[in-house]
């Protein structure tokens, strides 16, 4: 009995521990391009640096007033201390040399899945056609889950605590080089976006279970468990492969926000059908649902950046390792629903009980995006 009271606690934990997360995990954003400067025959890189507002909080305090608000005024009366709050969190050389960095311009405002961002601008400059290493360091020592998405003249890293520091070289990338570095950022996506793997968990929590006489009975053939587990999963992916390559190349633009809304909506409409069942075949709504996932996955793709060298295989690579990710959920989750698809606790109080408890987090997250 170790097996089914592990997955329980497993499962628990991950739904409350997703208050705080879904696509809102702390994430800043660095975007440079460099254009050569004839007169002192050195690349002049420009760009900005997207800090989250409530991230930024911690490490420069922002809030003079005390008032629980942040002001314009505020983040203007702060610019020194951001100046070197920049100056000591990012460092960048070129052949064991430092290439000045400065914060020179206009601050703005942007957002990201709901959350206001300050954008900082940069600028340095380093020699013509060399490798530049930076070094990231902000955030770390509050959040030890904090990333920074950088993007240097088309060449997309991610810096995390573990990777820190990370060279860019120039030359064009090697078909292999980008097919790894984009199934790994699929992979890592999927894992985190804690929304999908709800969306997930949600309609595996019935794919074991048949309804009869107004109850939730098991399935008694593991066959039939695994063709209808196939079924939905096939449409999810299949819906979302179509809106994450249609929307990462352009071919459609949706409303970030909205988009956001729709996928906490399909995770409370998933949750809830499993404790008060409105739809029993639930291929073609998993399919509906799935195009928005899509596309919330493409918003992913498009902060991170395609690869300027192979933007296709950069989409395809990414959209593989989504489905990698998922199938390693499904791995796990889907032999452990099978085992305990038949003990009245499962039905009757697991089942009900943690769509109940997805349905919470959903509603929540419905509530902060609207």
């Amino acid at each position: 009995m170790k097996t089914p009271y592990l997955f329980i606690l497993t499962l628990m934990l991950c739904i409350f521990s997703t208050y705080s997360f879904a696509h809102q995990l702390s994430t800043s954003y660095i975007t440079l391009n460099s254009e050569h400067n004839n007169d002192t025959n050195k690349n002049l890189y420009t760009g900005t640096w997207q800090i989250n507002i409530a991230d930024l909080e911690h490490a420069v305090p922002l809030d003079l007033d005390k008032n629980g608000q942040i002001s314009w005024t505020e983040i203007k009366a702060k610019r020194s201390s951001i100046n070197n709050f920049i100056k000591e969190n990012l460092n960048i050389t070129q052949s064991a040399q430092i290439c000045p960095l400065k914060s020179e311009g206009i601050y703005q405002l942007d957002n990201h899945f709901n959350q206001p961002y300050l954008v900082i601008p940069l600028q340095f400059s380093c020699d013509d056609n060399e490798a530049i290493t930076l070094s990231y360091s902000a955030f770390f020592k509050t959040d030890a889950n904090h990333k920074s998405i950088v993007n240097i003249n088309g060449v997309s890293r991610v810096f995390n605590i573990n990777e820190a520091q990370q060279t860019f070289s120039f030359e064009q990338t090697s078909y292999l080089s980008t097919f790894n570095q984009y199934v790994y950022q699929g992979v890592l996506h999927i894992w985190i976006g804690i929304d999908h793997i709800l969306f997930l968990i949600a309609l595996l929590l019935t794919c074991v279970l048949k309804r009869s006489d107004k109850a939730w009975q098991g399935i008694s053939s593991k066959k039939h468990i695994i063709k209808h587990t196939a079924w939905i999963v096939t449409a999810f992916t299949l819906a979302h492969s179509i809106t994450l390559t249609a929307t990462a190349m352009n071919l459609v633009s949706p409303n970030s926000r909205w988009v956001e809304l729709g996928i906490a909506i399909s995770v409370l409409f998933a949750a809830l059908n499993n404790v008060w069942p409105l739809i029993l075949r639930l291929g073609w709504l998993t399919f509906a649902f799935g195009l928005l996932h899509g596309m919330g996955f493409a918003s992913v793709l498009g902060e991170l950046g395609l690869s300027s060298d192979y933007q296709l295989l950069s989409i395809l690579a990414f959209n593989l390792g989504v489905e990698i990710g998922q199938l390693s959920i499904l791995l796990i989750a889907l032999p452990i629903l099978i085992y305990v698809r038949h003990y009245t606790w499962y039905k009757k109080w697991l089942m009900p009980m943690g769509s109940v408890a997805i349905a919470i987090v959903a509603l929540q997250w419905s509530i902060e995006r609207f």
